[in-house]
């Protein structure tokens, strides 16, 4: 006896696995701002003077941002936002700032300065050796 399928059953099932697959892709991020450091320690991120003085830089690849909140003092944090965990694409005007729905993170502490995000960025290792920035 075969089993012939009806249009009622060929639309939930076609439904049911959109909507699986869009609860993948879109699901729960909650550990999303744990992200840890993808490249080793003591690869050389950046010159000191290639920070400025009042903002930072972000770098994608390493997922981290390094501000440098007053002259000579150099900070790092998770570039992955703590709200949905995108990754942060400016800092301006004294914050790290996520596109996605608009989180703002204080330079000098990683601490939420507006948005959704639910809490800091995480502060991520670093050396300054001399003129050079490097992953700890």
């Amino acid at each position: 006896m075969t089993h012939r399928s009806t249009r009622r059953t060929v639309l939930l099932a076609t439904g049911a696995s959109a909507l699986a697959a869009g609860c993948s892709k879109y699901g729960d991020n909650s550990d999303s701002g744990s992200s840890s450091v993808q490249a080793s320690g003591g690869q050389e991120l950046a010159k000191t003077s290639d920070i400025p003085v009042g903002g930072g830089k972000i770098f994608k690849d390493e997922k981290v941002v390094v501000t440098q909140p007053k002259k000579d003092e150099f900070k790092a944090f998770s570039a992955i936002c703590t709200h949905q965990g995108c990754t942060v694409s400016a800092v301006a005007d004294g914050t790290i700032n996520c596109p996605c729905h608009g989180s703002k993170y204080r330079i000098a502490d990683g601490s939420v300065a507006g948005g959704p995000a639910p809490k800091p960025l995480p502060a991520e290792q670093i050396k300054v050796e001399g003129n050079s920035i490097k992953l700890a």
